[in-house]
């Protein structure tokens, strides 16, 4: 990828929250912990879940660039969603964890050079070769993701009735 390309993502990346937040406001407070199925994410455990998957990704981000031959460990959201009782966590926070990570992260982003986006880890679901321009590449579309899942969500409740979420 080259320079430009990377730019475009690191604005993709920069708008992340503003998407998320986007969504988050066309989603009615009543519905925000209904769930679709009752495997999926609620509304509300969908910024839960932005929330602990930006700060892992801020981590990773400074391990590859940082560390020879990082390690990079993957985790299941559905299990941390679980055990870290997402549907209970509060949302404002969690939203603002998202913001924060992410305006704490641009700024490197904008300073690294050719070199640095060529440093690259082992992460242990994607293998080899995680380098710094894949991460770019992985969390310039998560937010974006997952605003459209926000979309869907209400979507789905709205088609279903407007149910209540409890």
């Amino acid at each position: 990828m080259n320079s430009a390309g990377r730019q475009l993502l690191i604005e993709q990346y920069e708008k992340g929250p503003a998407e998320l937040e986007s969504a988050l406001s066309h989603a009615p407070e009543s519905m925000r912990k209904w769930r679709p199925e009752p495997s999926e994410f609620s509304v509300h455990e969908i910024i839960v879940h932005c929330a602990d998957s930006e700060t892992n990704s801020h981590g990773r981000i400074r391990y590859v660039l940082a560390e020879e031959n990082a390690q990079i460990v993957g985790y299941d959201p559905g299990h941390w969603a679980t055990r870290f009782n997402y549907a209970d966590h509060p949302l404002e926070p969690a939203l603002e964890t998202v913001k924060a990570v992410r305006a704490n992260t641009v700024p490197i982003l904008r300073r690294l050079t050719e070199g640095d986006w060529a440093k690259a880890g082992t992460h242990s679901e994607h293998g080899a070769g995680y380098s710094a321009e894949l991460w770019l590449k992985i969390y310039a579309e998560h937010c974006r993701e997952h605003a459209a899942q926000i979309d869907a969500t209400v979507a789905a409740w709205r088609a279903a009735g407007e149910p209540s979420s409890a």
